[in-house]
């Protein structure tokens, strides 16, 4: 008798913590920031940012895009010098998942908070990638000295050829401030996933990153996705709000 009271009172906590995760995923659930409603959930003004149907690697020209009408993924047109895509929504913690695709040569990248950001490049050959190559997180730079420093390298290098399509699945942390303001943590990549593949876990970022859309750290701030560095174009763009310790 007592072996099957134990047995009911196991079903019963397993139960319960099934739940809890169910409520969980409620009360966070994913938003998607391009479906059809287009570009509304972006600030204005968007530049040359557009909503098509398809994207793909140009035939005449592979250092551009070729694309068609619909709806579904955003690109920065042709030849991708537009300015930044900020989402109007800020966030703290961070859950996103996303779909991207570059044609030859080009560069972009993904800043959460509009500080932190984890690089978009043309790097499929590189044997020993770096902080600039794609899936980098990018280096921090002294104005006042002109040099780089931190910057953190992929573990390995996940990046498929350009003109096919990728996916990062990354997990950030935000800064966290006392009550008078004073930065108590770094903000942290907890997982940056390329490809399906783990190219970065726990890494804390000091301070903006190179080329940030602000030079300060607040606890919230706008997703960006660099727009003047070369064409680009993504779909499936998934945010999720987290509450990480």
């Amino acid at each position: 008798m007592n072996k099957i009271i134990k047995i009911i009172l196991s079903v019963h906590v397993v139960l319960l913590l099934l739940t809890s995760l169910v409520q969980a995923d409620e009360d966070n659930p994913w938003i998607e920031l391009i479906g059809d409603q287009g570009l509304s959930l972006f600030r204005e003004p968007l530049g040359e940012w557009v909503v098509v149907g398809e994207a793909k690697m140009g035939q005449e020209d592979e250092k551009l895009l070729a694309t068609s009408p619909g709806k579904g993924v955003v690109t920065n047109g042709n030849p991708g010098k537009t300015r930044h895509l900020f989402s109007k929504m800020e966030h703290k913690d961070l859950e996103l998942k996303l779909e991207f695709m570059i044609p030859k040569k080009s560069n972009s990248g993904i800043y959460f908070m509009g500080r932190y950001e984890v690089q978009i490049y043309d790097s499929k050959e590189v044997e020993d990638p770096k902080h600039y190559h794609c899936g980098g997180i990018y280096q921090r730079w002294n104005r006042e000295e002109e040099f780089g420093f931190e910057g953190y390298s992929p573990r390995v290098n996940a990046a498929r050829k350009a003109g096919q399509w990728q996916s990062y699945h990354i997990i950030f942390r935000a800064p966290r401030f006392d009550e008078t303001g004073k930065k108590i943590s770094n903000a942290k990549f907890v997982k940056v996933i390329h490809n399906d593949i783990v190219i970065h876990e726990n890494q804390e970022v000091t301070g903006p990153t190179r080329a940030a859309a602000f030079k300060d750290e607040k606890p919230a701030g706008p997703l960006m996705i660099q727009g003047d560095h070369g064409p680009i174009a993504l779909r499936n763009i998934r945010i999720r709000h987290l509450m990480l310790n």
